[in-house]
């Protein structure tokens, strides 16, 4: 091997040890000041349907309802039964899978099957203008 080629070799894995570190640095600004709180959104996207689907979030898919003037909920959207997205159901206040079925509270407690398991839920509340969450 030539010299010129080992410097290269070493340059290029160089490089390629410190890109998780650089990652790493830049995705370190989610964190809220707050300690574990995670942001997913702004208040203002929330306010316009009364729901905020983050699908690529933090602490993972989470989708929030409510509005910055009330309580809001936070829910991990994906069904226990079969990994479809639960849709939010503002009239029957229900979060609902179209896949199967499946219905769930607003706490995320199964309302009719076929899911057993309820869905993830996670502490919510606006900081800021930031929609921020804690897994519970």
């Amino acid at each position: 091997m030539k010299r010129r080629d080992f410097i290269n070799w070493v340059g290029l894995g160089w490089i390629a040890s410190s890109l998780p570190v650089a990652i790493a640095a830049c995705s370190s600004g989610t964190t809220s000041a707050s300690g574990d709180w995670q942001t997913v959104g702004t208040s203002a996207e929330l306010d316009k349907t009364g729901q905020l689907l983050a699908k690529n979030s933090p602490v993972g898919p989470v989708l929030v309802i409510g509005t910055s003037k009330a309580k809001i909920t936070a829910v991990n959207p994906t069904c226990t039964h079969a990994g479809c997205t639960v849709a939010w159901k503002a009239e029957a206040k229900k979060f609902a899978c179209p896949c199967h079925g499946s219905e769930f509270a607003v706490d995320g407690k199964v309302q009719k099957g076929p899911a057993t398991k309820p869905l993830k839920t996670y502490a919510a509340k606006i900081e800021g203008n930031s929609v921020v969450v804690k897994p519970t």
